[in-house]
């Protein structure tokens, strides 16, 4: 659920009063980015990578956000105390408003929509399904977080209804990329691999960025390996992982049964759990204690 407030264009208001134009350039097609945030004790995770994954997408896909980026923690930290929010997720969007058909002249460039929300139950572990061509790996906007989502919005609900929580989308050429919202691993012969951001599309997550620094530092070798769905077969395990995931066993992928959860996936847990806590304790002097979000 979606909190009572949320930021917008440099104002806390009541979520249910925010109002945006109907002749947005960016809401009617899509033209736009957003980022999705983990809340731990008050502490945004990783909000420095997220901040520059939004500047790189913004780049690529002309979006001016001159002086916003430098508003996202103040807002966050705003919310947290408004919304209670010290446990939860956060969404931001950079919504462009000119350009195109719907150019209209004087409108600031590019609103900015912050909002806190309760977190969602994932479950024990994940069942995903092929979907062939999901992702388009040649592509100049490969791996870039658009606000162009309906794509991904409607394999997830076709899966849903076939009963599989998410789709283990393939590219052009037939490489396993990545899920909706959420980067891929396995294992085999007691190694862990995941396909490679370079070729794959696949979205370089925060998630997975700080999972493998975490295995750096712990002396455990990831290796980047393109991945067929063929390579399955002999998988001793698998799991997915995402900033509200963290790390999720894949029991079944199709009709096929994965092995686990098993022994190396319990570990990734483990240390991706330590790289939170690592993260959050070493911010939590500038935290909002617990008491000041209480009124």
């Amino acid at each position: 659920m979606v909190h009572a407030y949320a930021y917008y264009n440099g104002e806390i208001l009541p979520a249910e009063k925010i109002r945006l134009s109907p002749f947005q350039t960016g809401l009617l097609t899509g033209w736009g980015l957003f980022s999705t945030l983990r809340l731990y004790r008050g502490i945004p995770f990783a909000i420095e990578d997220h901040l520059a994954r939004l500047d790189a997408d913004a780049r690529k896909l002309h979006i001016e956000i001159d002086g916003l980026l430098e508003q996202i923690p103040g807002a966050l930290h705003a919310l947290v105390e408004r919304n209670r929010a010290l446990e939860s997720m956060a969404r931001v969007y950079c919504i462009r408003n000119r350009g195109g058909l719907l150019d209209t002249p004087g409108s600031r460039p590019t609103d900015l929509l912050v909002f806190t929300a309760d977190l969602r139950n994932w479950g024990p572990s994940a069942r995903l399904r092929f979907q062939p061509h999901g992702r388009h790996a040649q592509s100049p906007l490969a791996a870039t977080k658009t606000l162009t989502w309906s794509h991904n919005l409607v394999l997830l609900e076709s899966a849903n209804q076939a009963g599989f929580d998410d789709v283990l989308l393939l590219n052009e050429r037939g490489e396993i990329s990545e899920c909706t919202a959420a980067n891929f691993f396995l294992v085999r012969a007691g190694r862990l691999v995941t396909p490679p951001l370079a070729t794959s599309g696949a979205l370089p997550g925060v998630s997975r960025k700080h999972l493998l620094e975490a295995c750096a530092r712990a002396g455990k070798m990831v290796a980047e390996r393109v991945l067929f769905p063929l390579d399955l077969l002999s998988a001793e395990e698998a799991f997915i992982c995402s900033t509200t995931r963290e790390i999720q066993p894949v029991v079944r992928v199709d009709d096929l049964q994965i092995p686990g959860p098993g022994p190396v996936t319990g570990e990734m847990a483990r240390l991706f759990r330590q790289e939170i806590d690592r993260y959050v304790e070493a911010r939590l002097p500038k935290a909002i204690e617990t008491e000041s979000a209480t009124p």
